[in-house]
């Protein structure tokens, strides 16, 4: 289950980002592989010799930014429509403004840090909240229902997902963040003290790094009532932004991460076709190891089957009389 989501997660946002998809028959580098390494190796004993998990990392980046560097090249020489102005043509854009602070290699390695932030944290959410919906069946009735009333309300059965209609997805979002709260994906946040910062009788230094665990606060049980439980309807009424100093799964103050609303608009469109299109149930995996990030060492396997909108239907009927 674990490699599905990743492998899903990243081919959409590399192609909605830089229009990029892996072609075997045109190169034999594959862009999410070298992200892949890249992360497995991110923490791990510096020893830079072949073969190791730290020199697999320096490889994996390495090769990952020879690739983006390649296509913003022959993106240079192509037509900017002809990609419908992806992210790679706003950087093109913004090189080509006078007095701009961009660089070529700023550009790089920011659009190597989007693909980075917005594919291995959001795949590990996913099937984190697939494991937690599997464990927790009346969240999943309430969470069914609420993306069956949308189907039924419109006027085209077969229509695509609207913004108006995410937006409406109240329960949806609760249950983004319950997951995400539990799920302490990263388990550090790292800032930098700008000036002498007296606290509790300890003063941290200016330049001093700082490291905030989000766990801390997320699993606090004066901050929260139960807090190892899984309960969505803890953030009824709740309004959360970067300044929230109780719910930092995506950073806070002006470092909140700036893929938060990309992350919650894939999770919610994902359990989106989940609910209404499949029934699942665990057959395997699902252990969790935090090394010191979230991972699932064997996976979470689950053994999925379509769902029939008439037999949905004829359910409903029965639910309600």
């Amino acid at each position: 289950m674990i490699i599905w989501p990743l492998q899903m997660i990243f081919d959409l946002t590399a192609k909605k980002l830089i229009s990029y998809t892996y072609d075997p028959a045109k190169s034999s580098e594959n862009l999410r592989e070298n992200f892949v390494a890249f992360i497995r190796g991110l923490i791990s004993f510096p020893l830079n010799i072949p073969g190791t998990a730290y020199n697999k990392c320096l490889e994996g980046r390495s090769k990952a930014m020879k690739m983006l560097k390649d296509m913003l090249e022959k993106r240079r020489t192509m037509p900017e429509k002809q990609h419908g102005g992806d992210f790679f043509d706003h950087v093109l854009q913004e090189l080509k403004k006078e007095g701009t602070i961009l660089t070529e290699a700023i550009a790089l390695d920011l659009m190597f840090v989007l693909l980075f932030a917005s594919f291995e944290t959001t795949s590990l959410a996913i099937t984190f909240a697939i494991k937690l919906l599997t464990a927790h069946p009346q969240v999943l009735k309430e969470l069914t229902e609420e993306h069956e009333a949308i189907l039924r309300s419109r006027d085209n059965p077969n229509s695509k997902l609207t913004w108006k209609e995410y937006k409406s997805m109240t329960f949806t979002n609760k249950v983004i963040s319950e997951t995400v709260r539990l799920a302490n994906i990263v388990p550090g946040i790292f800032r930098k003290s700008l000036r002498d910062i007296k606290i509790k009788g300890y003063t941290i230094p200016t330049g001093w790094a700082v490291m905030v665990c989000p766990p801390a606060v997320h699993l606090n049980p004066s901050k929260y009532e139960d807090p190892l439980a899984f309960n969505p309807w803890r953030w009824k009424g709740v309004e959360l932004n970067g300044a929230s100093k109780h719910f930092m799964a995506f950073g806070g103050g002006m470092r909140f991460c700036v893929g938060t609303d990309f992350t919650k608009v894939q999770m919610a469109v994902f359990l989106h076709c989940l609910v209404t299109k499949y029934r699942w149930e665990a057959v395997g995996g699902g252990d969790l190891v935090r090394t010191p990030g979230l991972s699932f060492p064997n996976g979470y396997h689950i053994k999925v089957s379509e769902k029939t909108r008439g037999t949905q239907e004829s359910t409903k009927k029965m639910e309600e009389s």
